[in-house]
């Protein structure tokens, strides 16, 4: 389905410890301001003890005055509550870089569904450490940037990466099959703003070649998991998992095609949520309002 922005529409995505009054504060809130809630969705981890999530779409008029006067007006309720919050603007595009390697599944999953209009985000540009996808991504009228990481260069290489990502005031990352293990300066630049995508093996078959292994060993499903990163290898807090059924007809070869298949259908989904501020994160875990 093509997506449109909504010129009034905001966000206003909340976490705190659970306690009465939270839904009701918000609402009359809202009210006050003159917005209409046109969804809401609300998560507690433990109706006694535990903490409070909630996400709100409301429409606006006047918007930019009322956006402002919203994120002003909003901060005593918030002491309060001892709420951490976020307000979005719908109509605001962010901003999405893609890092790849050679391989382009995943690349060319988020290019189709951005030029369809599924996808509604500017991609300012795509840097890899290969050239190998520069006419590729070059056809979509996006910029390709190629910066060559070895050993000796990457601390050189990741400050290109950072300083281009700074000058196109990006807003998030999508490691799309980026086959580079980032340095731990570089994810705490970009704090639940890299998303990555790997198979669903882990932690079996680690390494080169796991769909060989997986063959050898006959695995009967094939998965993929998208994840925030962290300094914690493909330990970062999860968005989304998917998996497509295989047997024991499937050869190597058919393992690794089916396993691009899904990788490519989870990390667009949870591309999308992301951009449409459907997550928040807690710990080492997320809550998704799809």
């Amino acid at each position: 389905m093509i997506q449109r922005k909504l010129e009034k529409r905001a966000k206003l995505l909340i976490t705190c410890p659970d306690r009465p009054g939270i839904v009701s504060a918000i609402s009359t809130f809202l009210h006050e301001q003159g917005a209409n809630i046109v969804q809401s969705d609300q998560y507690t981890t433990d109706p006694e003890s535990g903490m409070f999530y909630m996400r709100i779409e409301f429409d606006i008029d006047d918007f930019d005055k009322a956006f402002e006067a919203i994120q002003m007006e909003f901060a005593p309720i918030a002491e309060d509550f001892s709420i951490e919050w976020r307000l979005e603007s719908e109509k605001r595009m962010k901003k999405m870089a893609i890092f790849v390697s050679k391989e382009d599944h995943c690349l060319l999953e988020l290019l189709w569904k951005w030029r369809s209009g599924e996808l509604i985000v500017d991609i300012p540009l795509v840097i890899s450490n290969h050239p190998d996808l520069k006419d590729t991504v070059e056809s979509y009228g996006i910029p390709f940037y190629h910066i060559s990481v070895s050993k000796d260069t990457k601390v050189e290489a990741e400050q290109q990466q950072i300083q281009l990502l700074k000058q196109y005031d990006v807003d998030f990352i999508v490691l799309a099959r980026y086959m580079q293990i980032l340095s731990p300066n570089f994810v705490s630049e970009f704090p639940q703003q890299l998303i990555n995508i790997h198979h669903s093996f882990l932690p079996a078959f680690i390494g080169a070649n796991p769909y060989k292994r997986a063959f050898d060993r006959g695995v009967k499903l094939i998965g993929a998991t998208a994840h925030y990163v962290t300094d914690d290898l493909d330990e970062g807090p999860i968005i989304e998992q998917d998996v497509l059924r295989v047997n024991h007809r499937y050869t190597a070869e058919q393992l690794k095609i089916v396993g691009r298949n899904v990788e490519r259908i989870t990390l667009a989904r949870a591309v999308s949520w992301h951009n449409e501020d459907r997550i928040i994160t807690y710990g080492n875990k997320t809550i998704v309002f799809n």
